[in-house]
């Protein structure tokens, strides 16, 4: 089933491109070129650099060279130069262009390893110095001797994942797409070799398993001077990131380690660019004004990347998708759809299409998500609790007050009694400035994000509502053979089904634990047993980790979407952990499918 998935994913993407590709290379322009300041709605768009102008041409180059297949357009914007841009570019100019204007794949692969590093190698592997092979106190309700062995397998990961920014980086920017970083960074692994926002929630939640406490603490260190430098945490550490951001989980991250360590030194450090991000996603690039139907006005948070132009590691594939739109504003506003899914880390999903499964019906911007504002309310809830160990009162009380208007206002947009879910809300028109709601728009699909706000406390207090979400969540369908499935439409991409996702079933089954019902924790036990077994099986099968699994098959890999299956893997690696520090693993428990 697993090769049948990718095969139809794969022809899908593929089939797509190489039927436009024709018009795509007879229209592709040097869209950097664009005005910095152009907007849509109001909204800036970042400005590119020559650097990431340069590698798109050399992208698009490549993919004439060396063809559609095996093709990673990251690969081209993540390469060091070896010489300044300027050398780079006057060797670019000077290779043999065949009469089409196309260079020779030889010829092509001289000028990179002459002009350019491996993608990657301005990362250099680090051995954490908390990494102990079998540290004390390490899962202790873990008993059966062959889940142990893996866990300790999976725990000793992160030395393949801990990488340090070169030298290199910080002597010379200007050669690098990779952003110089003060501490040590855990990466999700294979094609994502650089640190990622989101990915970090659940890589700490590991490293708290694994007693890696000062690793943990370098990543939110890191995420910090981000938020010092740009005003809020970049989708991931290279400069065409700096358009998105990603949910946001850096107040998470902080009070787990808090909990653990009790750094109050760590929470007055972070306290100011927490409050500084938070002034990021309510800004007006985020923030929706919405009057209800009992007409009372409420303030929720959309994804909205500062980005018009295809993005820069997949400007290829994102110029044969706008190829179906005729007019410059048209495009522009996929490409700004685009990039806010990939803001929202669903990139990509049907939840964002309004006429799913046509891709290019992406319309990210006009939905308000329930997650992301579950996230916003969670750290609104983090920063007062953080108000509060530093002695700020005052700030600790508007942050309370803040949290529960937008559990009111969750609760009027998102909740839908007759499901027992919340529904993501699709906006009319997103350039209105204050949105009237309307019962027909909420969407009525089935997502694994309609139950990720029962991991915020206001929610997961609430015993009634609890009850009712549970029957919800079981009659739903999501709940498979090996974990909850993203959504029940299987289009082909992987935010869809059958693909499950470490973050999901983490934050269902925390939630569900947090209720303190028994029903609850029983069905999160049911969850966490599927994630894990299947994780093992996969693992034996095929000795690696992989960022994503199929739910409706026990003990296969994930697949879909616009790159190949992943594996390391940063968050699959600390959500295993996490259920096992949980739940453990009983000797006389098997562990097969």
């Amino acid at each position: 089933m697993r090769e049948k998935f990718s095969f139809h994913a794969r022809k899908l993407h593929i089939l797509t491109w190489l039927i436009h590709l024709s018009l795509t290379l007879l229209t592709v322009t040097a869209t950097s070129s664009s005005s910095s300041s152009s907007s849509h709605c109001g909204m800036a768009v970042t400005p590119s650099t020559s650097l990431l102008s340069f590698l798109q041409r050399l992208q698009k180059t490549a993919f004439e060279a060396f063809g559609a297949t095996d093709f990673d357009p990251k690969t081209y914007v993540d390469v060091p130069l070896k010489f300044a841009l300027s050398v780079t570019e006057d060797a670019f100019q000077k290779l043999p262009r065949n009469a089409n204007g196309t260079v020779a794949a030889e010829d092509l692969k001289r000028f990179l390893e002459a002009y350019f590093g491996g993608a990657g190698d301005d990362l250099v592997h680090l051995n954490p110095h908390d990494f102990v092979r079998e540290p004390e106190g390490f899962l202790p309700k873990v008993k059966h001797p062959k889940v142990r062995a893996w866990a300790l397998q999976v725990h000793s990961l992160w030395k393949n994942l801990t990488r340090k920014v070169s030298d290199a980086v910080q002597a010379h920017p200007d050669l690098h797409t990779l952003l110089p970083l003060p501490g040590s960074v855990v990466i999700p692994g294979s094609r994502f070799r650089e640190v990622y926002y989101w990915d970090s929630y659940w890589v700490i939640r590991g490293l708290i398993a694994s007693k890696m406490h000062d690793t943990a603490t370098a990543i939110v260190t890191n995420l910090i001077s981000l938020i010092e430098q740009y005003g809020f945490v970049l989708n991931g550490a290279r400069s065409y990131y700096t358009n998105r951001s990603q949910p946001p989980l850096l107040s998470a991250m902080i009070y787990e380690i808090y909990r653990t360590t009790g750094d109050e030194e760590l929470v007055k450090r972070s306290l100011p660019a927490l409050l500084k991000e938070y002034e990021f996603w309510n800004s007006d690039i985020h923030k929706v004004t919405i009057l209800d139907a009992q007409g009372c006005t409420h303030t929720l948070n959309r994804y909205n990347a500062m980005w018009d132009k295809p993005r820069p590691e997949s400007f290829i594939k994102d110029q044969v998708f706008a190829s179906n739109f005729s007019s410059v504003s048209e495009k522009q506003q996929f490409y700004r759809d685009l990039a806010s899914a990939a803001e929202s880390g669903w990139d990509f999903s049907t939840r964002w299409m309004r006429n799913p499964p046509n891709f290019t019906t992406l319309a990210t911007t006009s939905v308000i998500p329930v997650d992301l504002n579950a996230f916003v309310l969670g750290m609104e809830l983090n920063i007062a609790f953080f108000a509060k160990v530093v002695g700020d009162n005052s700030t600790a009380e508007r942050f309370l007050e803040n949290a529960d208007l937008r559990k009111k206002a969750m609760d009027s947009v998102f909740w839908n009694a007759n499901m027992n879910q919340w529904l993501d809300y699709w906006l009319e028109n997103k350039c209105e400035e204050v949105h009237v709601w309307k019962n027909g728009h909420q969407n009525k699909n089935v997502f694994a994000s309609n139950f990720v706000p029962l991991w915020m406390k206001p929610f997961y207090s609430d015993t009634s509502l609890v009850a009712s979400v549970v029957e919800s969540l079981k009659t739903s369908d999501l709940v498979r053979a090996a974990g909850v499935a993203t959504s029940l439409t299987d289009s082909g991409q992987q935010w869809d089904f059958p693909n499950g996702w470490a973050p999901l079933q983490h934050m269902l089954v925390e939630g569900l634990l947090k209720s303190g019902s028994q029903e609850a924790r029983s069905l999160a036990e049911e969850i966490a047993i599927k994630w894990v077994t299947t994780n093992y099986i996969v693992y034996k099968k095929t000795g690696l980790m992989h960022e994503k699994l199929d739910v409706e098959h026990c003990g296969e890999f994930g697949g879909g979407g616009e790159y190949v299956p992943q594996t390391g893997f940063g968050w699959s690696n600390g959500v295993v952990l996490a259920f096992l520090e949980e739940f453990g693993w009983p000797e006389d428990r098997d562990i097969e499918c």
